[in-house]
């Protein structure tokens, strides 16, 4: 079958999500000033470059793990069901712990990996998300911190894609269908 035909709207430029992902690190080193070393969980895949270029900007102990969290597949709607299909490879009980995201949908994936997460036992456990859509919001679920509102948008670039595509971006565009 082939691909809808579609183009990508720019959103926000790479050069304001720099300066909001310097902002936030700023935040994230007051909040956990004093901690040994921070755990920082990037949900695979689409936070792959906003937990890179947040790492980078951090000057506290950091270590850095992954999960793989599935709830869409190559489609453009959440499914509501989500799998792990990687998961951590450090214990986290005792553990200050940030889980990086790259959009807050319908909330059910970071619901889902923050209630496993906390049976962990972290001493504590935050989230951060590059975007947050709470229009679309299915689930009770707030990050602690957010790097921009956005409304009810399909988007892709920085990391985010459409069925593997456009990740390379350097900004975050809106698709936009063209039939």
């Amino acid at each position: 079958m082939p691909e809808r035909p579609y183009v990508i709207d720019q959103m926000i430029s790479a050069k304001a999500i720099a300066a909001r992902i310097e902002a936030l690190a700023r935040e994230i080193e007051t909040t956990y000033a004093g901690v040994d070393k921070l755990v920082m969980v990037g949900l695979l895949r689409g936070s792959f470059i906003f937990i890179a270029d947040l790492v980078r900007e951090l000057d506290i102990g950091i270590e850095v793990d992954f999960i793989e969290a599935s709830s869409y597949g190559d489609a453009t709607e959440s499914s509501r069901e989500v799998r792990i299909l990687k998961d951590l490879r450090s214990g986290i009980e005792g553990r200050d712990v940030l889980v990086v995201e790259d959009v807050v949908d319908t909330g059910f994936t970071l619901h889902h990996v923050t209630n496993m997460l906390a049976s962990r036992n972290p001493r504590s456990l935050a989230t951060i998300a590059l975007l947050d859509k709470p229009s679309r919001r299915e689930v009770d679920f707030a990050a602690r911190w957010i790097g921009f509102e956005i409304p009810d948008e399909f988007v892709v670039g920085y990391g985010i894609d459409f069925a593997q595509r456009n990740r390379n971006l350097p900004y975050i565009g809106k698709v936009r269908f063209l039939d």
